[in-house]
């Protein structure tokens, strides 16, 4: 894992290699250390392992869903007594129903893709503590 102790951490959940490598090279060119997981069931692994100050997921993933992922994250979190992350949703799909769940669980930001630098990186500065 690529952390860096100065640096905010990030957590980017998503299944595609391509979205994950050009977020990973636009945060880390920006200061923030940042983590990949693949899967929903990766993500909650690394959860357990490390301190991450954001994650931002995709909600359509193979097994576990975003959706899911962040109901088991927020379960870690509030059996083992730390502090809640903030999440940024993000989707290339307009599902109406997903976009409700996330509303519905309080999720920091929600973005569609194909979405503007400048609106990730808003997004990232005004959820990251």
């Amino acid at each position: 894992m690529e952390r860096n102790e100065m640096a905010k951490n990030i957590l980017l959940i998503d299944d595609d290699e391509l979205v994950t490598g050009s977020l990973k090279l636009l945060l880390k060119r920006e200061g923030y250390g940042v983590d990949i997981a693949r899967s929903g069931w990766e993500a909650v692994k690394k959860v357990e392992r490390a301190d991450f100050d954001l994650i931002i997921f995709d909600v359509r993933m193979p097994d576990m869903d975003g959706i899911e992922t962040i109901k088991k994250i927020r379960d870690y979190l509030k059996n083992a007594n730390k502090r809640p992350i903030p999440e940024i949703l993000i989707t290339g799909y307009a599902d109406k129903d997903k976009y409700e769940e996330g509303i519905a669980l309080n999720v920091a930001n929600y973005l569609y893709k194909p979405f503007d630098n400048d609106e990730l990186f808003r997004a990232v500065k005004d959820n990251i503590h």
